[in-house]
């Protein structure tokens, strides 16, 4: 499940339960990532929900930075743009692909792997696969998409770049940057996340 997708999963429950640790880990998120972004630079946000809210606040208000956020979920995006009205960012319910321009920084969390989408790659990313099970042949589609989908939204990004990702993601960045011979470096540290297991790290690209 992708964190942007997550702000109706589980109902009020899971919401009570996980409202004020998404806060917190949101905003100690946010701030990292302040140090790591240059003023007036522009972010793709793939899959933005609920849980990106902290950040896409930090970046326009306190870095005046220009954010595109993407959120494939119609009604999911109507509810934040309702809720976030007055901000100076709003959540288009179109695929990430078709943003323009050149961004200097992209979030994509817990997107390539997400389950939802892509049930057979989702499980073997997160050590979940069943071998009696597991089906060879729609993993094989889920990775075509997989590749394209990531194709289309590093395209996106200018040198040098941040990526903020989640661990389990990491190889898709990486053997994209290496198959187009663009140096990256993930750092070493990583941070918790309130919805998934997941962790969140930063990997440099371009430098």
């Amino acid at each position: 499940m992708s964190i942007g997708g997550a702000s109706k999963k589980g109902g009020d429950a899971f919401w009570e339960e996980r409202r004020r640790p998404c806060q917190e880990l949101g905003i100690k998120l946010a701030t990292v990532l302040r140090d790591r972004l240059r003023p007036g630079g522009r972010s793709l946000y793939v899959g933005a929900g609920v849980a990106e809210l902290p950040p896409l606040v930090m970046e326009t208000a306190e870095l005046h930075r220009t954010v595109a956020a993407y959120n494939l979920r119609a009604d999911e995006a109507a509810v934040l743009n309702r809720a976030c009205a007055g901000l100076p960012f709003e959540f288009q319910a179109k695929d990430a692909r078709e943003a323009e321009g050149r961004f200097d920084h992209l979030w994509i969390v817990s997107v390539l792997n997400d389950p939802e989408c892509f049930p057979e790659l989702g499980a073997l990313s997160s050590g979940r696969a069943n071998p009696v099970t597991f089906d060879p042949a729609a993993f094989t589609v889920e990775r075509q998409a997989v590749l394209a989908l990531a194709a289309g939204c590093f395209g996106k990004v200018a040198r040098p770049a941040l990526v903020t990702t989640s661990v389990e993601e990491i190889p898709w960045i990486t053997d994209w940057c290496e198959r187009h011979g663009i140096p990256c470096v993930v750092e070493d540290e990583d941070y918790p996340t309130a919805i998934v297991q997941d962790p969140i790290c930063f990997i440099r690209i371009g430098e």
